[in-house]
């Protein structure tokens, strides 16, 4: 694990402040009701949930951009909503938070995205889940171009958030690509299985384990195989770094110059794993952008990972806990 100074924490911590990231993909509106369980239904074995509190959150892309905000830096968050209440709820949620609500486009044809998770005793019971997953039309697509366009001279870089639940097609993951390599933006993805390897040409491309699992149809349960599979995308994808999420065993970190990094997890605890991918793409994603190198930000991304699951429920990462963690492990009293 790489030893951060103080002065240089502090140093990219302030660099955070002026970059402005762009966060393309499925928005969603994350939905919980809180409760306890204390008995059993008369009519089926199942938990009668008592509700004690409900409450609407920024999910998908929107966690992703709630990330970056907490970082200090600037979120433009690109994606669309349906036209009906729960796009109602984003809108006023992104207009609370401070986020501008011009990157986000209504499509009548489709419903807002919405995930409803109930959670009793601090642990999930149910999720529902409410969506389309049919590709975007072409002048969505056309749309979501020119909105990064006339923004690409005041952007540092580009994260692409597949969820599969539509927004990211092949043409549009393509043109963004085209886009981000021609005006010299950082680029990262954080893919689902559907399109997998149309990403190519990216600065960081970031599955977890078990994405890269599934579209190898192979086990990755070796550090052999986790090697060989690293080499393999990196072939096939031609990306400049390769972020391998792997849990509790941390991540590894593959080059395009061959070098390998194992990074040991930092979770001290861990209460809930939702949300900790959406929090290390958009720590690495920044602190590339914040002039960080890549052992830097990936070091700093699983420091903010380690973080995030050790809250329940979806949450964003907390700026000065992720400075204290960096300086404090690097001291080795964390």
């Amino acid at each position: 694990m790489i030893k951060f100074t103080e002065e240089r924490l502090l140093n990219l911590f302030k660099n955070f402040e002026n970059v402005k990231v762009a966060v393309i993909g499925d928005l969603m509106l994350d939905r919980y009701i809180w409760g306890s369980v204390n008995r059993i239904s008369p009519e089926a074995p199942v938990p009668v949930i008592e509700v004690e509190g409900e409450d609407s959150k920024l999910g998908g892309a929107g966690n992703v951009a709630n990330n970056i905000k907490s970082l200090g830096a600037f979120p433009l968050l690109i994606g669309v909503v349906g036209d009906d209440r729960e796009g109602e709820i984003l809108f006023d949620l992104m207009k609370r938070e401070g986020f501008n609500t011009g990157g986000i486009i209504v499509d009548r044809s489709r419903p807002t995205t919405v995930k409803t998770r109930v959670i009793a005793h601090n642990q999930h019971v149910v999720r529902i889940d409410r969506e389309s997953r049919e590709p975007i039309n072409y002048s969505i697509q056309e749309r979501i171009k020119e909105i990064v366009l006339q923004n690409i001279h005041q952007l540092n870089a580009i994260i692409i958030e597949d969820y599969n639940k539509g927004v990211i097609v092949r043409n549009l993951i393509h043109d963004l690509i085209d886009i981000a390599n021609k005006y010299g933006v950082v680029i990262t993805v954080d893919p689902k299985f559907d399109n997998f390897f149309e990403f190519k040409n990216v600065t960081v491309f970031k599955p977890n384990r078990k994405e890269v699992e599934d579209v190898l149809g192979r086990k990755i349960d070796t550090e052999e195989k986790v090697i060989e599979a690293g080499k393999i995308l990196l072939e096939r994808l031609k990306c400049e770094y390769l972020l391998l999420t792997r849990g509790e065993k941390g991540m590894t970190l593959f080059t395009k110059n061959g070098d390998v990094k194992h990074i040991p997890t930092k979770a001290r605890k861990v209460a809930d794993v939702s949300g900790a991918g959406d929090t290390v793409i958009s720590t690495i994603t920044v602190a590339l952008a914040s002039g960080a190198d890549i052992i830097e930000s990936a070091s700093l991304a699983n420091y903010a990972a380690g973080i995030v699951v050790e809250e329940v429920g979806v949450v964003p990462v907390d700026k000065e806990k992720l400075f204290k963690a960096a300086l404090l492990d690097s001291k080795g009293e964390w």
